[in-house]
């Protein structure tokens, strides 16, 4: 045997043993790949679950946000005239007093009777514009003291009157789409004092 055919024979022993690990190397991998895709795929379902999640907690969260944006804005609607109403009442108190100062002068002639016209229509006039905006006016004479929209001034006995009701409004009170501008300031009947009895008799 030459050199040459040694190294031939060297070369196929060399291959075959080759031959003969790689199939089992390739069962080996096969194994594994096998596994890996698996485990992959179930790694990959979670992370898709965990994302679906996220997006339906952020649809959730920009509704909610939408929806408080919404109702703020509805309130700066609704109460964006609250100061502008404060600085008119003063105006419908003022056409109001005009109008009482005028009663029972009626003697005095017709001018007095065509000032007072005069300002009852300009007050009505400006109790109009007020009410188209929602502004309502507060004149609770007769109805139970309620602290949420009245500001009891004194309290008086009234005899004819229920206990802690209104018997006088002072200046009367206002609200813009039901809120509260000014309360209003009242006068409210005091319950009558038990009659005392004489326990020494």
């Amino acid at each position: 045997m030459s050199a040459d055919e040694n190294r031939n024979e060297q070369v196929e022993e060399e291959l075959k043993d080759t031959a003969e690990a790689a199939p089992e190397e390739e069962t080996a991998t096969e194994d594994s790949a096998e596994a890996a895709p698996e485990s992959e795929v179930e790694a990959l379902k979670a992370q898709a679950q965990e994302f679906q999640e996220q997006m339906l907690r952020s649809q959730a969260e920009m509704q909610n946000v939408r929806r408080r944006a919404e109702i703020d804005v509805e309130k700066a609607h609704k109460f964006a005239l609250e100061k502008f109403v404060k600085e008119l009442l003063p105006v419908a108190d003022s056409l109001e007093k005009a109008v009482e100062s005028t009663e029972g002068h009626e003697s005095a002639g017709e001018l007095v009777a065509s000032i007072r016209e005069g300002v009852e229509m300009t007050l009505n006039l400006f109790m109009g514009s007020l009410g188209k905006f929602n502004v309502v006016q507060l004149n609770p004479v007769g109805e139970p003291f309620d602290p949420q929209q009245h500001e009891a001034m004194s309290m008086v006995p009234a005899p004819d009157a229920e206990p802690n009701s209104v018997v006088a409004v002072v200046q009367k009170g206002y609200t813009l789409n039901d809120r509260l501008v000014r309360p209003a300031m009242v006068v409210v009947a005091k319950a009558e004092d038990a009659p005392k009895i004489d326990e020494q008799a």
